[in-house]
């Protein structure tokens, strides 16, 4: 059966948007197979000439309200353009011309939890999380990806490419696969989770797994695509963060426009802190909202290029070998930290890092609160610790956690912390005994109803 779109669902399409570099401010119609500025090589992002009419920022001639009450009415619509949490919020993303090239999965419309024991943990009165691990794929990527596949597939390309920690290839190999494109994934042996693999292999991605680190992997496919007519999906593509951004959009909408005092990030590549922070300037530009929330960046010690940068004052960012079991993060050279040190600057927010004991204990605490991710979105409630203790965090403020990954993303790093071998051998062994009162190992006993009853008897205790 055919829905046919009411006028209020129909009127209205995405803003025609232009590419700018972030550094010298040269602007384009159209980027280089690369996403770089071709004068100075720099990154680019989508900016809307249009939304200043008459000195006021209002996107298809609505004002702050009327388009509040449109993106609601679009929850009822049953058009699968509608259904999506992405482009229910069209008016403030880049237009696709052809509506049949639109891929959706009817991402977005993630949940928001409050993490009450989280919370005490922390020593702040009020915690939420913003799961975008509950998206299609397991994470927030498919967000971004709707968009810039949609623009693949309205470009004509038959392939697509990423590098990949393992979110990104699952995202683009689903969404290329529904979108009748083929994909390749480059990643690098040995530092991937199962997990995500699985899914790119399922979703008939062609995976090449190489002899290097991610940043090798990007390099590497920087080159690929230079040579063949491959389109590029990693988040250098300006159309990834203007998707990645409607996170932003999505969870003010929850709070009923009121905005947080604090939302906090992981930081692996950095794009979706860019993508997160230019959406909150840009509601408060457009009349949204009144103010932006502080967006804090949290990093791996064993991955922590940005906060090394910000710390040390420098100006230029110096790679690292990036080393950290939380492998949606390991990333030591982020191709988006101009844009990541911009948004922090604008907003006020901090960087901090973590450690691998630290991650895995904010995990725990995490779940203890029934809500599952992966290891790299747990960066997030143990930097929030830290900021606590520094004061840049006040305990009557309101925080939100942005988890970026599902629990099933890595579930052998979940079985070996509650079986307490994850850190076996490890130079973190004798920090990690602290874990002990967060592991809760399978219990082999023998098959009787007795022996389970004594069991439940011995776990009620030690309550």
């Amino acid at each position: 059966m055919k829905v046919k779109p009411t006028a209020s669902e129909s009127q209205l399409e995405p803003a025609a948007s232009r590419l700018r570099c972030i550094s010298c401010g040269s602007v384009s119609d159209s980027a280089s197979q690369n996403f770089r500025c071709r004068r100075c090589g720099d990154l680019l992002e989508a900016f809307y000439p249009n939304w200043n009419i008459e000195g006021k920022l209002r996107p298809a001639g609505l004002d702050a309200a009327a388009l509040k009450s449109l993106w609601r009415a679009r929850r009822k619509s049953l058009l699968p353009i509608d259904q999506s949490g992405v482009w229910r919020f069209r008016e403030l993303l880049p237009s696709v011309t052809d509506s049949a090239s639109v891929i959706t999965l009817h991402e977005g419309n993630t949940p928001v939890y409050d993490l009450p024991s989280c919370a005490r943990s922390a020593g702040v009165d009020r915690l939420f999380a913003k799961h975008q691990g509950m998206n299609p794929t397991g994470s927030f990527k498919d967000t971004g990806m709707t968009v810039a596949a949609s623009f693949a597939k309205q470009g004509g390309f038959r392939w697509v490419a990423c590098a990949s920690t393992g979110n990104t290839s699952a995202s683009m190999a689903a969404y290329a696969a529904r979108g009748a494109m083929r994909s390749l994934v480059l990643i690098p042996e040995g530092k991937i989770s199962w997990g995500k693999l699985s899914q790119a292999l399922d979703y008939a991605a062609v995976t090449c797994q190489l002899r290097t680190d991610f940043d090798g992997c990007m390099g590497i496919l920087n080159e690929v695509v230079e040579r063949m007519p491959v389109y590029l999906l990693n988040s250098v593509n300006p159309y990834r963060v203007e998707g990645q951004k409607t996170a932003a959009i999505e969870l003010l909408e929850h709070f009923d426009w009121d905005v947080p005092d604090h939302v906090i990030v992981p930081g692996g590549n950095l794009g979706n802190s860019s993508a997160l922070g230019k959406a909150f300037l840009e509601m408060k530009d457009l009349g949204l909202t009144s103010r932006v929330p502080k967006l804090s960046i949290i990093q791996a010690e064993g991955a922590n290029p940005l906060v090394r940068l910000v710390r040390e004052g420098r100006k230029q960012l110096r790679a690292v070998e990036a080393e950290t079991m939380a492998t949606a993060i390991r990333i030591g050279n982020p191709a988006s930290w101009k844009k990541a040190l911009r948004i922090l600057e604008a907003t006020g927010g901090s960087v901090e890092e973590v450690s691998e004991v630290e991650i895995a204990q904010a995990k725990a605490e995490i779940g203890g609160d029934g809500i599952g991710c992966e290891p790299a979105s747990a960066v997030t409630l143990a930097g929030l610790k830290k900021l606590v203790k520094q004061g840049i965090v006040k305990p009557s403020e309101s925080v939100v956690l942005l988890l970026t990954g599902h629990l099933l993303k890595d579930p052998e790093f979940t079985l070996k912390f509650h079986r307490g071998d994850l850190f076996s051998g490890t130079q973190y062994a004798e920090d990690a005994k602290i874990l002990a009162p967060h592991q809760r190992a399978p219990i082999i006993v023998d098959a009787s109803v007795d022996t389970v009853m004594k069991t439940l008897e011995q776990a009620e205790k030690a309550e």
